[in-house]
């Protein structure tokens, strides 16, 4: 079900405090598997009854990627792995997805009792958006690609915006003669059909730590001021991209309007399994699970394209930053 966080008054606080990196990480390794892999990465998280379900995105030896459940009581330990795929290519009914299945973003819509995923499928023609839809997480429905451009980084809201669905998403779009990636929202009434196009954030020129491109990360989190969102914001260097995250908040009537945005980001590569792997310098986060009783936001993130781990935050805290951060 949708959480609503709400924000208790705190101290200010700085962004080194914002998420601290569970003692045991990581918490997914390829080594762990119950079949042969390459590496786990950028998984969905939910958390259903009484455990947090992981849908782990997994690259086989092909270098091709599937879906894989893993379920944890306490959202840290004793994983259970299914030994089997939960979602994976089907070319011959779905073309777009003959190079794997990314990246998956899960949503629960109460007015439809389901959950939504959304995923890129990888096509001959680069990335595209897929979505999928389950109730139990045993049988899946894949909708197919819902979007023709090139596009990544995509989740539904939990519930219409002035009666229409809407999807947060990074089509790959030139903007000023320029390959940015950017973040955009469309609208829906059906799931189906997207229109309504809107460029809601760009990446910021020059030295700044998003200004190569920016993309969602966890699905949009719903607090009493607004839409908070992590995003993955990246920067070219001499030796290759950094990935690290930042946090905005959008208008909860109308989330076109970026209400605050963080200068600085909020977590990024520091640790080794951080810093080495199949594509270093990486932090990447498809999930998070908000406990309000808890006060704690749990993000797991792929850490260098090669294992995931956790990094836990308190929610006033979070919540104090991102409205002490520049407006707009």
């Amino acid at each position: 079900m949708v959480e609503t966080i709400t924000k208790n008054p705190t101290d200010h606080v700085t962004t080194s405090e914002l998420f601290n990196r569970y003692e045991k990480n990581p918490i997914l390794t390829p080594a762990e598997w119950p079949y042969r892999i390459n590496a786990v990465l950028n998984a969905g998280a939910v958390r259903i009854e009484d455990e947090t379900l992981l849908l782990v995105r997994v690259e086989d030896m092909r270098g091709f990627s599937h879906l894989t459940i893993a379920r944890s009581k306490d959202g840290k330990t004793n994983w259970k792995i299914d030994d089997h795929p939960a979602l994976e290519p089907q070319p011959d009914d779905h073309p777009e997805e003959i190079w794997g299945l990314e990246d998956p973003r899960i949503m629960y819509l109460e007015e439809r009792g389901e959950y939504v995923i959304t995923y890129t499928a990888y096509s001959s023609n680069g990335p595209r958006i897929s979505m999928a839809t389950t109730k139990d997480f045993q049988r899946f429905n894949k909708m197919g690609n819902i979007l023709l451009a090139a596009d990544k980084n995509a989740s539904l809201f939990p519930y219409k915006i002035n009666d229409r669905w809407a999807l947060i998403h990074r089509p790959f779009i030139p903007i000023h003669y320029a390959p940015h990636g950017h973040i955009w929202i469309s609208y829906s009434i059906d799931l189906k059909h997207w229109g309504d196009h809107k460029l809601i954030m760009k990446t910021r020129d020059g030295g700044w730590w998003d200004s190569d491109r920016i993309g969602l990360g966890p699905p949009p989190i719903e607090t009493d001021e607004g839409w908070l969102i992590i995003y993955h914001g990246v920067k070219k260097t001499p030796q290759g991209r950094l990935y690290r995250l930042g946090l905005a908040l959008l208008e909860l009537e109308d989330p076109e309007k970026v209400l605050h945005r963080s200068n600085e980001w909020v977590f990024g590569p520091r640790m080794i399994y951080e810093r080495i792997g199949d594509v270093p310098n990486v932090t990447f986060s498809c999930g998070a699970v908000a406990d309000k009783r808890k006060n704690e936001l749990s993000l797991y993130y792929g850490a260098a394209d090669t294992t995931i781990c956790l990094a836990i935050g308190k929610i006033d805290k979070i919540m104090d930053y991102i409205l002490s951060c520049p407006k707009g």
